[in-house]
């Protein structure tokens, strides 16, 4: 994960190396991500290019800066290239946007998420090579940043501390029973479904032996399934 010096020593708290997310542009959405996936307990290093909106986030981030990010030596300098996971919640300037995800890109390293504000920049984006295209009326901040954080496929919320999420199968259930696997007692979650390849979905039960390649769909509380998805 990200390491730099701009966040070690007397300048600033360095953003944890285990875990962090860099979020550009601080708008409704991108302000609601950051906030949300540092509840989650993600470290995060927001990036804007207004001081007012920067300012009102000192304290509630990891760490918040004003910049111009469609700048690749501004983004070096800032240690952005460094980040695994980096989500472009730029949505008032499609130009800013394409040229900030362009420079992202040609760093290669970082998983990128990036917003789009319509469906012709959602195309421009994908004709970019961006893989997670973001259309904020389908994806709220909360969803997204379950995805970012964590292996889950998708995530759906159905309650107040309930989620269904899709991921792949873990060492703790990956070649025996279901009914052998105690993943209720030890991990508070249940597998409801598996998907086999492009063969349809089907119900798991107790007989049910899960295989590298499944997809699953694992039910419980938001916390333990988004914990079950990260595990290897």
């Amino acid at each position: 994960m990200a390491k730099s010096r701009l966040f070690t020593g007397s300048r600033a708290s360095r953003i944890a190396e285990a875990d962090s997310v860099a979020v550009l542009g601080l708008g409704r959405f991108g302000r609601a991500l950051a906030l949300e996936l540092m509840a989650s307990g993600t470290e995060v290093l927001a990036i804007d290019s207004d001081e007012e909106i920067v300012q009102s986030l000192n304290g509630a981030v990891t760490r918040a800066v004003r910049a111009d990010t469609t700048k690749e030596e501004v983004l070096r300098q800032l240690a952005v290239h460094e980040f695994d996971r980096v989500v472009v919640a730029i949505g008032s300037d499609i130009q800013a946007s394409i040229l900030t995800t362009s420079v992202l890109l040609s760093f290669r390293r970082p998983q990128i998420w990036a917003k789009a504000t319509s469906e012709p920049h959602g195309r421009i984006l994908q004709q970019l090579g961006v893989e997670h295209v973001i259309h904020p009326e389908a994806d709220t901040g909360r969803r997204v940043a379950h995805l970012v954080r964590g292996a889950a496929l998708d995530y759906i919320e159905v309650g107040d501390d309930y989620a269904i999420v899709k991921t792949s199968p873990n060492s703790a259930v990956l070649g025996r029973r279901l009914g052998d696997t105690r993943i209720r007692q030890e991990h508070g979650v249940t597998v409801m479904a598996v998907r086999r390849g492009e063969k349809p979905w089907c119900n798991a039960d107790a007989d049910t032996v899960l295989q590298e390649g499944d997809t699953i769909l694992v039910a419980g509380p938001t916390r333990r399934a988004e914990e079950f998805g990260q595990l290897r």
